[in-house]
């Protein structure tokens, strides 16, 4: 089970009424946008997307949300588009609809592209965005392996949306993870025993991680071709902090550290060097915590945080940008969210 099945699937066991506390599983659950506040709306990139969302409809008879409806696209120029032909409940491997599940989706980083999974043809497709275009990934990547079902894979853009990750979840844990450049149409085979985070800015560079028999976690970075470039047993501090990022020198990691105190801090772990940086604090409210990390070329970060309210409820989402010297934030964008959401999704994710 991939990690974004794990997620939906302990969504369809919560009652209507449960959002619990802002950790992997409640970053898929709760939110239709009630209201939408943006930060330079006007002057976004055309064909810009701020989140993606599927409806949540109390099943009959039960006591629990299951998804319904289409995609819906929340645009950052303030726009709303459906995706009528990208398919919401997922086959399984033995063919048939999980009603109960959401198909596999993933978007850029810079929120011009989508994957997912085509109603017409159950092909994995990329659409862009800006130009509303839709193509097939290559070759049989656009097909799961036998085996293997919509909800088995876990597929990752790269910030640009020239490449993806397709991370299978099999029987014997033997399937590659796939890396595919959707501009050239070569296909890298990355080990199974490896578990992809994700690109830096560039998309030159995959963070990936392995457990290894002594109970320790390694940072491997590999390059455009799957080829590893660098590879470290990371201290504790680094490997048991999330979310995680590396930059586009293969080497920085950036961690988000939430304290035992409710404090946030950020250290960057040098991979060459196996040297942690020194904690920077990085003051956002109490009721948010972290979410995603991502840098970009000029070597800044940006931060997601989801915001939950006293009962432990998410309310909501804030971007930020994030100095990674002074841990000074500032914020871009604050998303609303309501309760008639099964899920929703991030550009990066």
């Amino acid at each position: 089970m991939t990690r974004k099945t794990a997620i939906l699937a302990a969504a369809v066991a919560a009652t209507v009424s449960v959002l619990t506390a802002p950790a992997a599983a409640q970053a898929r659950t709760g939110a239709a946008a009630t209201a939408e506040t943006r930060t330079g709306a006007s002057s976004a990139a055309k064909g810009e997307v701020r989140y993606a969302r599927v409806k949540a409809c109390l099943k009959k008879g039960e006591e629990y949300n299951i998804p319904c409806g289409q995609w819906t696209i929340v645009m950052r120029d303030g726009t709303i588009r459906t995706l009528t032909d990208a398919r919401v409940n997922p086959v399984t491997a033995a063919g048939k609809v999980d009603k109960e599940l959401v198909s596999e989706f993933a978007l850029s980083g810079d929120g011009r592209y989508a994957a997912y999974f085509r109603k017409s043809d159950s092909k994995l497709v990329v659409r862009d965005f800006a130009t509303n275009r839709v193509r097939a990934l290559p070759g049989t990547t656009a097909r799961l392996p036998k085996g293997v079902g919509m909800g088995d894979v876990d597929a990752k853009l790269s910030q640009d949306g020239r490449r993806i990750l397709l991370d299978y979840s099999d029987a014997h844990d033997k399937l590659p993870t796939l890396l595919v450049d959707l501009k050239s149409g070569k296909v890298s085979k990355i080990s199974p025993k490896l578990s992809p985070q994700g690109f830096s800015p560039d998309g030159r560079r995959i963070l990936a991680t392995r457990y290894t028999g002594e109970n320790t976690t390694e940072f491997v970075v590999l390059d455009e071709n799957g080829t590893t470039t660098a590879r470290r047993v990371v201290p504790q501090v680094v490997a048991n902090n999330m979310p995680q990022a590396v930059a586009d020198d293969g080497n920085s990691v950036a961690v988000m550290i939430s304290t035992s105190s409710n404090k946030l801090r950020l250290r960057v772990y040098d991979l060459e060097a196996d040297s942690v940086g020194a904690a920077v604090d990085v003051k956002v409210p109490k009721t948010e915590s972290p979410h995603q990390i991502s840098w970009d070329a000029s070597g800044a970060l940006t931060l997601w945080d989801l915001r939950s309210n006293k009962d432990g409820d998410t309310t909501g989402i804030v971007r930020r940008s994030l100095d990674p010297e002074s841990g000074a934030t500032s914020t871009i964008d604050t998303i609303k969210l309501g309760s008639k959401v099964y899920v929703w999704w991030l550009p990066g994710e």
